[in-house]
């Protein structure tokens, strides 16, 4: 297969992460990177033994040895510089969440024609367990699905020594909190592994931003959600309920769950040593039958890898990338319809999403 040719634009943390991960992979030449601080996208190209660096993304696009560009940059800033990429017939990678709004991925679907265009909220779907989760689920083991559950709760650390990133639970600089940041994972966890065939109809949800005595973990001005809560009710009667909070006054906890009509899973999202998948089916003699599914090492550092594979077997093999802009346009839609019930207090409709 012949490399896809590369470019990454953003050299903060996600950007060198992409550059290091496609140098490793015969899938693809990395032509070039870009910054706006100029110090860090010479840095991050010397560093990688990348040929060219530029100190505006712009600049990159335009670049005819370019191909495919991953856009690891702030949120509020990604949308247009895709926009340009698309317009340019460049095949996009955008880190997570997809956008600000599910208003500007309906945009970025307007102009993508057949390009290839995805999202990094797929990273955790790489894992092994996932696969096998996906395929118990894909066999029917669990008949039809009554209730998929994720809840992850992060207690607060000790207070940083170093200023808090402003962004992070920002509405304007990202799009939102914790809901953003982790909670595009398990959208995109929960609906992929269930094979997306829940569509979402109404939301019911509530948010909470950092508490006062915890403040110093976001910074000044921060804006966003710290937690949030949230039951989706999807067509035909299924429910995803789903809640994550960060720097919270709980103690640590993670697990999801689906489950059908004749068995279930036990599972966590994210990468462990020893972790256990667990399928619990349903006897009509003995009651609840328990057995391991999935049992391994998932390995955490090969996510962003996943993702860059998925991106480059897509653009040479002209098939759909794990999550793709209408995919990603359903963890959009229901991320905003998320928000304006926190805001409201009232159930919000989710926009028809049938066709994704």
């Amino acid at each position: 297969m012949e490399p896809v040719r590369l470019g990454v634009i953003g050299c903060g943390v996600m950007g060198p992460r992409h550059v290091a991960d496609a140098k490793r992979s015969q899938l693809f030449d990395v032509v070039a990177v870009a910054d706006i601080i100029e110090d860090r996208a010479r840095e991050t190209a010397q560093k990688h033994g990348v040929a060219r660096w530029f100190r505006d993304g712009d600049e990159l696009i335009q670049c005819d040895e370019v191909e495919a560009v991953v856009l690891a940059l702030p949120t509020g800033v990604r949308t247009p510089l895709a926009k340009r990429a698309l317009a340019s017939g460049k095949h996009v990678l955008l880190e997570k969440p997809v956008a600000m709004n599910a208003r500007e991925v309906r945009e970025l679907l307007a102009i993508q024609g057949g390009l290839v265009a995805a999202c990094c909220s797929s990273r955790f779907r790489t894992l092994l367990s996932a696969r096998a989760i996906e395929q118990c689920i894909a066999r029917g083991t669990l008949g039809p699905i009554r209730l998929v559950r994720g809840r992850a709760i992060g207690a607060a650390r000790e207070a940083p020594s170093s200023p808090p990133p402003p962004w992070r639970q920002s509405r304007a600089l990202n799009g939102g909190g914790i809901l953003v940041n982790w909670g595009s994972y398990d959208l995109d966890y929960l609906l992929g592994i269930t094979g997306w065939q829940l569509v979402p109809e109404t939301v019911f949800a509530q948010t909470w931003p950092v508490a006062e005595d915890l403040r110093a973990r976001v910074a000044p001005g921060s804006d966003a959600d710290s937690h949030f809560i949230a039951l989706v009710r999807c067509r035909g009667g299924a429910v995803l309920s789903l809640e994550r909070g960060e720097f919270t006054s709980a103690e640590d906890e993670e697990a999801c769950q689906v489950v059908g009509a004749r068995a279930s899973l036990r599972m966590r999202m994210t990468a462990h040593h020893g972790k256990i998948v667990t399928l619990d089916e349903a006897d009509g003699g003995k009651g609840v039958v328990s057995s391991q599914l999935w049992t391994g090492d998932d390995d955490h550092s090969v996510m962003t890898l996943g993702v860059l594979t998925d991106f480059a077997q897509s653009i040479r093999e002209g098939r759909r990338p794990a999550t793709d802009l209408r995919r990603a346009l359903v963890v959009q839609e229901i991320t905003d319809a998320i928000y304006a019930s926190a805001e409201t207090g009232a159930e919000v409709r989710v926009a028809d999403l049938s066709d994704s």
